[in-house]
């Protein structure tokens, strides 16, 4: 029977008045290990695979893509930090799985693996038990003389200061207190963006005298350049890329001295920086050599003063603890 008139105006007033069904989530944001591994299956297969024992023979990274892809990157002679170097072979596979468990294969399918059980198998050899490495500076107490720009509590200490759950949240944070020279500790934790990809996933940044930054990125098995995790915007890569699966607190630990001038106030040295990510160095006595690097918010000619420290807010909900600075001459 055909509806009448009215009936069929009243239900084109209701589709008009009732909200759609919401579209799929198109870059989902895990923000905490609970809910990663309660929500999404895939979590539970990336990360890292070996010994953490240095010099064991293959490593193995595995990288979640979204939709039960990954990619996982090989390492001959251990994972980053642990036997890798950048001369070393680095053997990429791709694959697909589901219920837990995935296969993959390099891309001329020479090289084959699977992923059960907490288990990475290649080649049908021996498998490499999944494994959560821990930087060994993670929870550092500040030393005597240290001046703590975070513990948890208050985020005083900063112009834009935002704390989340006893977390610092990266919000364009500019610290109060202002320094030259200095060793400095900083926890950070990158959120969980499987469908993300380059530099929106899990991107912040730690600007040195507001200017020089050592990057914030879930860069967990890329190759480790100078944009990505550990490395020094525009200016150097990290010798390795040290970065650890994301949702994993990690480290930097900095020495940062400032930039010399004459008793005329002429600059006759840049900065250097010597920076250790997962307490591993990745910068030795680095230049600096440039006024500032790419984005940095406080830049304008160099001078012989102190500076303070900014967190960036890049639109990715990166959190950060346990920040202390320790004064050098």
């Amino acid at each position: 029977m055909r509806p009448s008139t009215s009936l069929c105006s009243l239900a084109a007033l209701l589709a008009f008045a009732l909200p759609s069904a919401p579209a799929a989530e198109a870059n989902p944001i895990w923000s905490t290990p609970e809910s990663a591994r309660s929500e999404n299956p895939d979590f539970a297969l990336q990360g890292e695979y070996g010994s953490t024992t240095p010099g064991a023979p293959t490593g193995a990274q595995v990288v979640a893509l979204g939709d039960g892809k990954f990619e996982a990157h090989l390492f001959d002679g251990g994972l980053p930090g642990l036997g890798w170097t950048r001369e070393k072979t680095h053997t990429l596979l791709t694959g697909s799985g589901n219920a837990g468990t995935a296969s993959l294969a390099s891309a001329d399918g020479k090289i084959t693996a699977t992923i059960a059980n907490n288990k990475f198998t290649l080649n049908g050899a021996a498998p490499l038990p999944r494994i959560e490495r821990a930087s060994p500076t993670l929870g550092a107490p500040a030393p005597k003389g240290a001046t703590v720009l975070f513990d948890g509590s208050t985020a005083d200490l900063w112009d834009n200061g935002k704390v989340e759950n006893s977390l610092l949240a990266a919000s364009n944070a500019t610290s109060k207190p202002r320094f030259r020279n200095y060793s400095a500790h900083f926890e950070f934790r990158t959120p969980y963006k499987p469908f993300a990809r380059g530099q929106d996933r899990g991107n912040s940044g730690i600007y040195h005298g507001g200017r020089w930054e050592t990057q914030v990125l879930d860069s967990f098995g890329l190759k480790g350049e100078q944009n990505e995790c550990g490395g020094i915007y525009s200016i150097a890569a990290p010798r390795l890329n040290m970065c650890l699966p994301p949702l994993t607190w990690q480290t930097y630990d900095v020495d940062f001295t400032n930039a010399t001038f004459d008793a005329k106030g002429k600059q006759t040295a840049w900065p250097r920086i010597t920076v250790k990510l997962n307490g591993v160095l990745i910068h030795e006595n680095l230049e600096l050599n440039k006024e500032n690097t790419t984005a940095a918010p406080l830049g304008g000619p160099l001078k012989d003063e102190d500076r303070p420290i900014f967190i960036q807010n890049h639109g990715n909900p990166v959190l950060f603890r346990n920040i202390w600075v320790l004064p050098r001459k």
